[in-house]
Protein backbone atom coordinates (compact mmCIF):
# COMPACT_ATOMS: atom_id res chain seq x y z
CA UNK A 1 0.00 0.00 0.00
CA UNK A 2 1.44 3.41 -1.29
CA UNK A 3 1.30 5.63 1.72
CA UNK A 4 0.78 9.77 1.24
CA UNK A 5 2.06 12.38 3.36
CA UNK A 6 -0.19 14.96 2.83
CA UNK A 7 1.06 18.55 4.41
CA UNK A 8 -1.73 21.10 5.62
CA UNK A 9 -4.02 18.61 4.06
CA UNK A 10 -7.10 20.28 6.67
CA UNK A 11 -6.99 23.74 4.90
CA UNK A 12 -9.33 24.42 1.48
CA UNK A 13 -7.22 22.43 -1.25
CA UNK A 14 -5.57 19.73 0.75
CA UNK A 15 -8.65 18.25 2.42
CA UNK A 16 -10.12 18.54 -1.37
CA UNK A 17 -6.92 16.23 -2.50
CA UNK A 18 -7.42 14.00 -0.53
CA UNK A 19 -10.90 13.57 -0.61
CA UNK A 20 -10.19 13.37 -4.44
CA UNK A 21 -7.99 10.89 -3.67
CA UNK A 22 -9.72 8.45 -1.27
CA UNK A 23 -12.85 8.38 -4.08
CA UNK A 24 -9.96 7.04 -6.54
CA UNK A 25 -7.55 5.02 -4.97
CA UNK A 26 -10.60 3.80 -1.78
CA UNK A 27 -8.37 1.33 0.15
CA UNK A 28 -5.30 1.32 -2.20
CA UNK A 29 -3.50 4.04 -0.15
CA UNK A 30 -2.70 5.51 2.87
CA UNK A 31 -3.23 9.28 3.56
CA UNK A 32 -1.44 10.81 6.66
CA UNK A 33 -2.55 14.18 7.14
CA UNK A 34 -0.13 16.70 9.23
CA UNK A 35 -1.63 20.44 9.57
CA UNK A 36 -1.31 22.85 12.75
CA UNK A 37 -4.50 23.55 12.70
CA UNK A 38 -3.71 27.30 12.37
CA UNK A 39 -7.03 28.95 11.38
CA UNK A 40 -7.33 27.93 7.99
CA UNK A 41 -7.20 24.70 8.97
CA UNK A 42 -9.99 23.01 9.58
CA UNK A 43 -10.64 19.23 10.75
CA UNK A 44 -14.73 19.41 9.83
CA UNK A 45 -12.98 19.73 6.06
CA UNK A 46 -12.41 16.12 6.71
CA UNK A 47 -15.34 14.43 8.68
CA UNK A 48 -16.13 11.90 5.78
CA UNK A 49 -13.02 10.05 5.71
CA UNK A 50 -11.45 10.71 9.64
CA UNK A 51 -12.55 6.94 10.64
CA UNK A 52 -11.20 5.37 7.90
CA UNK A 53 -8.31 2.72 8.72
CA UNK A 54 -6.53 4.17 6.19
CA UNK A 55 -6.17 7.98 7.21
CA UNK A 56 -4.27 10.01 9.98
CA UNK A 57 -3.96 13.14 11.52
CA UNK A 58 -0.91 14.10 12.81
CA UNK A 59 -1.51 17.57 14.43
CA UNK A 60 2.16 19.52 13.94
CA UNK A 61 4.08 22.39 12.95
CA UNK A 62 5.64 21.92 9.39
CA UNK A 63 8.60 24.22 11.22
CA UNK A 64 8.95 21.37 14.35
CA UNK A 65 11.73 19.54 12.34
CA UNK A 66 11.42 16.43 15.25
CA UNK A 67 7.56 16.41 14.52
CA UNK A 68 8.24 16.36 10.82
CA UNK A 69 11.30 14.12 11.54
CA UNK A 70 9.46 11.42 13.95
CA UNK A 71 6.47 10.95 11.19
CA UNK A 72 9.22 9.72 8.81
CA UNK A 73 10.91 7.56 11.05
CA UNK A 74 7.71 5.43 12.02
CA UNK A 75 6.44 5.75 8.41
CA UNK A 76 7.26 4.25 4.90
CA UNK A 77 6.64 7.48 3.44
CA UNK A 78 6.45 6.73 -0.41
CA UNK A 79 4.74 10.27 -1.88
CA UNK A 80 5.00 13.65 -0.23
CA UNK A 81 2.20 16.81 -1.30
CA UNK A 82 3.54 19.94 0.08
CA UNK A 83 0.38 21.86 0.38
CA UNK A 84 1.34 23.97 4.04
CA UNK A 85 1.32 27.76 3.18
CA UNK A 86 0.29 30.43 5.07
CA UNK A 87 -1.18 32.03 1.68
CA UNK A 88 -3.90 35.23 2.02
CA UNK A 89 -2.04 38.56 0.52
CA UNK A 90 -3.39 40.71 3.09
CA UNK A 91 -2.16 38.66 5.73
CA UNK A 92 0.92 38.78 4.39
CA UNK A 93 0.93 42.34 4.32
CA UNK A 94 0.21 42.73 7.94
CA UNK A 95 2.18 40.39 9.18
CA UNK A 96 5.29 39.10 6.03
CA UNK A 97 7.62 37.23 9.19
CA UNK A 98 4.98 34.62 9.80
CA UNK A 99 4.46 33.93 6.20
CA UNK A 100 8.62 33.39 5.88
CA UNK A 101 8.77 31.08 8.62
CA UNK A 102 6.14 28.42 7.52
CA UNK A 103 6.27 29.11 3.69
CA UNK A 104 10.21 29.12 3.35
CA UNK A 105 11.86 27.60 6.62
CA UNK A 106 8.89 24.84 6.69
CA UNK A 107 9.47 23.68 3.23
CA UNK A 108 13.04 23.38 4.48
CA UNK A 109 12.38 21.09 7.41
CA UNK A 110 9.77 18.94 4.68
CA UNK A 111 12.50 18.84 2.24
CA UNK A 112 15.53 17.92 4.69
CA UNK A 113 13.31 15.07 6.45
CA UNK A 114 12.16 13.30 3.34
CA UNK A 115 16.10 13.26 2.39
CA UNK A 116 17.25 12.17 5.36
CA UNK A 117 14.54 9.06 5.18
CA UNK A 118 15.10 8.46 1.45
CA UNK A 119 18.85 8.80 1.13
CA UNK A 120 20.41 5.06 0.03
CA UNK A 121 24.24 5.85 -0.63
CA UNK A 122 24.29 8.52 -3.49
CA UNK A 123 21.25 8.22 -4.64
CA UNK A 124 17.53 7.87 -3.49
CA UNK A 125 15.03 4.88 -2.94
CA UNK A 126 13.10 4.15 -5.87
CA UNK A 127 9.62 5.13 -6.20
CA UNK A 128 9.53 8.31 -3.56
CA UNK A 129 8.74 11.75 -4.59
CA UNK A 130 8.10 15.18 -3.43
CA UNK A 131 5.46 17.68 -4.64
CA UNK A 132 5.60 20.90 -3.88
CA UNK A 133 2.54 23.09 -4.51
CA UNK A 134 3.33 26.67 -5.56
CA UNK A 135 1.24 29.52 -6.85
CA UNK A 136 1.05 31.48 -10.16
CA UNK A 137 1.34 34.52 -8.46
CA UNK A 138 5.16 34.22 -8.18
CA UNK A 139 5.26 35.35 -11.41
CA UNK A 140 3.99 39.00 -10.74
CA UNK A 141 1.96 40.92 -13.41
CA UNK A 142 0.78 40.19 -16.62
CA UNK A 143 0.19 43.95 -18.41
CA UNK A 144 -0.45 43.16 -21.98
CA UNK A 145 -3.31 40.46 -23.49
CA UNK A 146 -2.61 37.86 -24.52
CA UNK A 147 0.00 37.49 -22.22
CA UNK A 148 0.55 34.14 -20.14
CA UNK A 149 2.78 32.23 -17.46
CA UNK A 150 4.91 29.41 -18.75
CA UNK A 151 7.19 27.40 -16.82
CA UNK A 152 10.21 29.66 -18.03
CA UNK A 153 8.38 32.95 -17.14
CA UNK A 154 11.01 34.78 -14.81
CA UNK A 155 10.02 34.89 -11.06
CA UNK A 156 8.90 38.50 -10.03
CA UNK A 157 6.89 38.28 -6.86
CA UNK A 158 5.26 42.07 -5.49
CA UNK A 159 3.95 41.11 -2.08
CA UNK A 160 5.19 39.27 0.85
CA UNK A 161 3.34 36.25 0.55
CA UNK A 162 4.61 35.65 -2.99
CA UNK A 163 7.92 36.36 -2.58
CA UNK A 164 8.03 33.54 0.49
CA UNK A 165 5.91 31.18 -2.33
CA UNK A 166 8.98 32.17 -4.91
CA UNK A 167 11.84 31.48 -2.17
CA UNK A 168 10.19 28.12 -1.40
CA UNK A 169 10.22 27.33 -4.69
CA UNK A 170 14.00 28.01 -5.54
CA UNK A 171 14.58 25.44 -2.24
CA UNK A 172 13.21 23.15 -3.78
CA UNK A 173 14.58 23.90 -7.12
CA UNK A 174 17.84 23.33 -5.26
CA UNK A 175 17.83 20.27 -3.71
CA UNK A 176 16.45 18.82 -7.26
CA UNK A 177 19.49 20.69 -8.87
CA UNK A 178 22.17 19.82 -6.04
CA UNK A 179 20.84 16.44 -4.76
CA UNK A 180 19.21 15.20 -7.53
CA UNK A 181 16.21 15.13 -4.62
CA UNK A 182 13.29 13.50 -6.44
CA UNK A 183 10.60 16.50 -6.37
CA UNK A 184 8.15 18.70 -8.71
CA UNK A 185 6.86 21.53 -8.36
CA UNK A 186 3.62 22.98 -9.55
CA UNK A 187 2.43 26.52 -9.75
CA UNK A 188 -1.13 26.84 -10.06
CA UNK A 189 -4.10 30.13 -10.70
CA UNK A 190 -6.71 30.93 -7.97
CA UNK A 191 -8.78 27.81 -6.73
CA UNK A 192 -12.09 27.80 -5.56
CA UNK A 193 -14.76 25.52 -4.89
CA UNK A 194 -16.06 23.76 -1.42
CA UNK A 195 -14.55 23.97 1.88
CA UNK A 196 -12.79 27.61 1.06
CA UNK A 197 -11.99 29.78 3.38
CA UNK A 198 -14.21 32.64 3.72
CA UNK A 199 -11.87 35.38 3.69
CA UNK A 200 -11.13 34.45 -0.24
CA UNK A 201 -13.18 35.99 -2.57
CA UNK A 202 -15.62 33.82 -3.85
CA UNK A 203 -16.71 32.53 -0.26
CA UNK A 204 -16.63 35.81 1.08
CA UNK A 205 -18.86 37.22 -1.64
CA UNK A 206 -21.40 34.36 -1.21
CA UNK A 207 -21.55 34.47 2.16
CA UNK A 208 -21.95 38.49 2.42
CA UNK A 209 -24.56 38.41 -0.24
CA UNK A 210 -26.80 35.80 1.29
CA UNK A 211 -26.55 38.02 4.42
CA UNK A 212 -27.15 41.27 2.73
CA UNK A 213 -24.05 42.49 3.79
CA UNK A 214 -21.62 44.51 1.68
CA UNK A 215 -19.65 43.25 -1.50
CA UNK A 216 -15.86 45.25 -0.93
CA UNK A 217 -14.02 44.76 -4.03
CA UNK A 218 -10.48 46.19 -4.57
CA UNK A 219 -9.67 49.21 -7.00
CA UNK A 220 -11.91 49.26 -10.22
CA UNK A 221 -12.52 45.23 -9.85
CA UNK A 222 -10.93 44.34 -13.12
CA UNK A 223 -7.96 42.71 -11.61
CA UNK A 224 -7.93 39.54 -13.33
CA UNK A 225 -7.69 36.34 -11.96
CA UNK A 226 -7.35 32.66 -14.08
CA UNK A 227 -9.59 30.65 -12.07
CA UNK A 228 -9.65 27.06 -11.23
CA UNK A 229 -11.98 24.22 -9.64
CA UNK A 230 -10.03 22.53 -6.62
CA UNK A 231 -10.96 19.41 -7.55
CA UNK A 232 -9.33 19.88 -11.15
CA UNK A 233 -6.52 20.76 -9.17
CA UNK A 234 -6.45 17.75 -7.39
CA UNK A 235 -6.59 15.54 -10.47
CA UNK A 236 -3.57 17.37 -11.88
CA UNK A 237 -1.58 17.22 -8.65
CA UNK A 238 -2.50 13.01 -8.79
CA UNK A 239 -1.49 13.14 -12.70
CA UNK A 240 1.88 15.12 -12.21
CA UNK A 241 3.11 12.57 -8.99
CA UNK A 242 1.98 9.51 -10.87
CA UNK A 243 3.30 10.33 -14.51
CA UNK A 244 5.28 13.80 -14.35
CA UNK A 245 8.97 13.69 -15.21
CA UNK A 246 11.29 13.92 -12.27
CA UNK A 247 12.80 17.26 -11.83
CA UNK A 248 10.44 19.26 -13.61
CA UNK A 249 7.95 22.63 -13.40
CA UNK A 250 4.22 22.03 -14.20
CA UNK A 251 2.27 24.96 -14.55
CA UNK A 252 -2.05 24.46 -13.64
CA UNK A 253 -4.13 26.90 -15.24
CA UNK A 254 -8.21 26.48 -15.39
CA UNK A 255 -8.98 28.65 -18.50
CA UNK A 256 -11.14 30.82 -16.65
CA UNK A 257 -9.67 34.46 -16.59
CA UNK A 258 -11.84 36.40 -15.31
CA UNK A 259 -12.01 40.15 -13.81
CA UNK A 260 -12.80 40.46 -10.23
CA UNK A 261 -16.22 42.30 -10.89
CA UNK A 262 -16.99 39.62 -13.55
CA UNK A 263 -16.89 37.02 -10.57
CA UNK A 264 -18.83 38.75 -8.31
CA UNK A 265 -21.91 40.00 -10.77
CA UNK A 266 -21.63 36.20 -11.93
CA UNK A 267 -22.08 35.25 -8.26
CA UNK A 268 -25.33 37.41 -7.64
CA UNK A 269 -26.36 36.31 -10.97
CA UNK A 270 -26.46 32.80 -10.13
CA UNK A 271 -27.98 32.97 -6.36
CA UNK A 272 -30.94 34.99 -7.97
CA UNK A 273 -31.24 32.03 -10.14
CA UNK A 274 -30.75 29.00 -7.41
CA UNK A 275 -32.89 30.94 -4.12
CA UNK A 276 -36.32 29.97 -3.94
CA UNK A 277 -38.79 33.16 -4.07
CA UNK A 278 -39.64 32.17 -0.78
CA UNK A 279 -36.60 32.21 0.39
CA UNK A 280 -36.04 35.85 2.51
CA UNK A 281 -32.86 35.74 1.09
CA UNK A 282 -33.31 36.45 -2.31
CA UNK A 283 -34.36 39.74 -1.73
CA UNK A 284 -30.90 40.90 0.10
CA UNK A 285 -28.86 39.83 -2.74
CA UNK A 286 -28.47 42.45 -4.93
CA UNK A 287 -25.93 44.41 -7.42
CA UNK A 288 -26.86 46.91 -4.63
CA UNK A 289 -24.33 45.40 -2.42
CA UNK A 290 -21.11 46.51 -4.49
CA UNK A 291 -18.66 48.56 -3.19
CA UNK A 292 -15.38 49.46 -4.06
CA UNK A 293 -12.53 49.84 -1.81
CA UNK A 294 -9.22 51.52 -1.45
CA UNK A 295 -6.90 48.66 -4.08
CA UNK A 296 -4.35 46.44 -1.75
CA UNK A 297 -0.90 47.42 -1.82
CA UNK A 298 0.87 46.15 -4.59
CA UNK A 299 -1.89 44.24 -6.38
CA UNK A 300 -0.69 42.37 -9.46
CA UNK A 301 -3.18 43.47 -12.45
CA UNK A 302 -3.54 39.99 -14.60
CA UNK A 303 -2.86 36.39 -13.85
CA UNK A 304 -2.99 34.25 -16.29
CA UNK A 305 -1.45 30.47 -16.56
CA UNK A 306 -0.67 28.59 -19.74
CA UNK A 307 -1.44 24.84 -18.95
CA UNK A 308 0.45 23.55 -22.41
CA UNK A 309 2.91 22.14 -20.72
CA UNK A 310 0.89 19.69 -18.60
CA UNK A 311 -1.32 18.73 -20.93
CA UNK A 312 1.41 17.21 -23.42
CA UNK A 313 3.41 15.61 -20.31
CA UNK A 314 0.02 14.03 -18.48
CA UNK A 315 -3.03 14.84 -20.53
CA UNK A 316 -4.27 16.91 -17.88
CA UNK A 317 -6.69 19.86 -18.88
CA UNK A 318 -9.30 21.15 -16.57
CA UNK A 319 -13.03 19.45 -16.92
CA UNK A 320 -14.77 22.39 -15.15
CA UNK A 321 -15.59 25.99 -17.04
CA UNK A 322 -16.29 28.78 -14.31
CA UNK A 323 -20.26 28.69 -14.79
CA UNK A 324 -20.54 25.02 -13.70
CA UNK A 325 -17.90 25.28 -11.05
CA UNK A 326 -19.46 28.26 -9.32
CA UNK A 327 -23.01 26.67 -9.56
CA UNK A 328 -21.87 23.19 -7.53
CA UNK A 329 -19.92 25.74 -5.32
CA UNK A 330 -23.08 27.61 -4.29
CA UNK A 331 -24.99 24.81 -4.06
CA UNK A 332 -22.21 23.30 -1.73
CA UNK A 333 -22.29 26.37 0.37
CA UNK A 334 -26.03 25.96 0.53
CA UNK A 335 -26.11 22.22 1.51
CA UNK A 336 -23.67 23.11 4.29
CA UNK A 337 -25.02 25.94 5.85
CA UNK A 338 -23.62 24.75 9.20
CA UNK A 339 -20.37 24.87 8.28
CA UNK A 340 -20.00 28.16 7.20
CA UNK A 341 -21.52 29.13 10.20
CA UNK A 342 -18.86 27.25 12.05
CA UNK A 343 -15.74 28.79 10.59
CA UNK A 344 -17.40 32.61 10.09
CA UNK A 345 -18.02 32.49 14.15
CA UNK A 346 -14.58 30.44 15.02
CA UNK A 347 -16.69 27.77 16.78
CA UNK A 348 -14.63 24.89 14.06
CA UNK A 349 -11.50 26.49 16.27
CA UNK A 350 -12.73 26.38 19.96
CA UNK A 351 -13.43 22.67 19.60
CA UNK A 352 -10.31 20.94 17.92
CA UNK A 353 -8.53 23.54 20.12
CA UNK A 354 -9.70 21.80 23.26
CA UNK A 355 -9.30 18.14 21.48
CA UNK A 356 -5.53 18.64 20.81
CA UNK A 357 -4.61 20.90 23.87
CA UNK A 358 -2.49 18.16 25.03
CA UNK A 359 -1.41 16.44 22.25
Amino acid sequence: MRTYLVTGGAGFIGSNYIHYMFEKYGDDIRIINVDALTYAGNLENLKDVEDRDNYTFVKADICDKEAIRKIFSENDIDRVVHFAAESHVDRSIKNPEVFVKTNVLGTLVMLNCAKESWEEGESFKEGKKFLHVSTDEVYGSLEKEGEYFYETTPYDPHSPYSASKASSDMIVKSYMDTYKFPANITNCSNNYGPYQFPEKLIPLMINNALSGKKLPIYGDGKNVRDWLYVRDHAKAIDMVMEEGKLFETYNIGGHNEKQNIEIVNTIIEVLQEELDDNDPRKKLVSKDLITYVTDRKGHDRRYAIAPDKIKAAVGWEPDTMFKEGIRMTIKWYFEHEDWMKNVTSGDYQKYYQEMYKNR
